[in-house]
């Protein structure tokens, strides 16, 4: 008499891989040992090439030590990212029929994240000079508090400013 068929279901297990954050599984990058330059490593990244990525953030780092003189390049760096951070920034929010900026303040992670996406961003979009060179000019420049990093702060700040008439649509 034939045994009756179990059920594949029943038998295997589910290893259905599900997505987990790398927040949580990030680590510091391999010269300096800092979560901030690993994600700005990652942020540079085009189509997986970390190595290379690592190369343009790690020679940048060392022409701004370079350019400055008795400053660390982490401090440099680290200096440079807090200094592009905006503290608000406007959101869409409809009402009725229509739509207003709203300001609203912003987390710290979403401050970090949004000042590596804008360095990052304004390194790209400048051409003729190797990424690197670009990278250090850049972080150079908002060490300085000035050039288009600061000029994005400065603009998203002026934004919030002129839509502070309509902050109690912030609910």
């Amino acid at each position: 008499m034939p045994r009756p068929r179990r059920s594949k279901k029943k038998t295997e297990k589910k290893t259905k891989f599900k997505f987990k954050s790398t927040e949580r599984y990030l680590k510091g990058d391999p010269v300096y040992d800092n979560l901030v330059v690993s994600k700005f490593i990652n942020q540079i990244m085009l189509d997986g090439k970390k190595t290379v990525a690592q190369k343009i953030v790690y020679s940048a780092m060392e022409m701004i030590g370079k350019r400055i003189e008795g400053h660390e390049p982490l401090d440099i760096f680290l200096t440079a990212i807090d200094n592009v951070k905006p503290n608000l920034e406007v959101r869409s929010k409809r009402v009725g029929g229509a739509t207003y900026q709203v300001p609203m303040e912003i987390t710290r992670k979403r401050m970090q994240a949004l000042a590596v996406r804008v360095i990052v961003g304004n390194v790209r979009g400048r051409k003729g000079k190797p990424v690197a060179v670009s990278l250090a000019d850049e972080l150079f420049d908002a060490f300085q508090k000035q050039g288009a990093s600061i000029q994005w702060r400065e603009n998203t700040h002026k934004m919030a400013e002129a839509n502070k008439l309509f902050a109690h649509f912030a609910w």
